[in-house]
């Protein structure tokens, strides 16, 4: 009867991770496609919040793959995926700044028009994704990253589509530089808040004494 019963108490842990596993395949399908559209049309547009965008989208992707491969494993294990991931996002923030202060330097002047279509697709492409992570939302540090990632496409986005209004009203790259350092910015919060999570279930786990033999 202990078997059954520890069978029974693991099945909702198990259904979770399946549910979970599916959705991973789902978003990791949608931001490699979007990748390989919005790096083309970023480096066609010299927009570098749109190649900023771009890299986020390889970025969670990369992650997204990680989380995958950790699903399921024990929590120590999650969380050192997790802490790489955190790691990810804040280079990718330090490479965000870099970007912007070559093209402010340089003086590009993006193409708005191209800016705000794919601007627009990569939104509806992460509000996808956001809804399907929305019910991991509240997981570990592994679950949260992923949607921490999410949170911030979405957002990003959204500062995509007005830099691309800015850019046309205004005919000058200042609107798509600022957008882009807002965009490293928030990759470089939420490496933060991942980093902690992940570090505290780590040394969560170290403390938990080894039960006797």
């Amino acid at each position: 009867m202990g078997t059954d019963c520890c069978s029974d108490c693991h099945e909702p842990n198990r259904q979770r991770d399946a549910a979970y596993r599916r959705v991973l395949w789902l978003v990791l399908a949608i931001n490699a496609g979007m990748f390989a559209i919005e790096i083309g049309a970023g480096l066609a547009a010299g927009s570098a919040s749109l190649q900023a965008d771009a890299l986020d989208f390889l970025g969670d992707a990369a992650n997204y793959g990680i989380s995958l491969l950790v699903v399921g494993l024990a929590l120590r294990y999650r969380a050192i995926a997790a802490l790489g991931k955190g790691a990810t996002m804040m280079a990718f923030g330090i490479w965000v700044l870099a970007v912007t202060v070559w093209h402010l330097y340089h003086g590009t002047l993006p193409q708005a028009f191209t800016m705000g279509a794919i601007g627009l697709a990569a939104l509806l492409a992460n509000l996808a994704s956001f809804g399907l992570l929305w019910a991991f939302r509240g997981g570990d540090a592994n679950m949260r990253s992923a949607w921490i990632c999410t949170r911030n496409d979405v957002v990003g986005n959204a500062a995509v589509l007005l830099a691309a209004l800015g850019v046309l009203g205004t005919g000058t790259g200042w609107p798509d530089v600022t957008v882009a350092a807002i965009m490293a910015a928030l990759a470089l919060q939420g490496a933060v808040v991942v980093i902690r999570q992940s570090l505290g279930e780590l040394s969560q786990q170290r403390s938990v004494p080894v039960p006797a033999e």
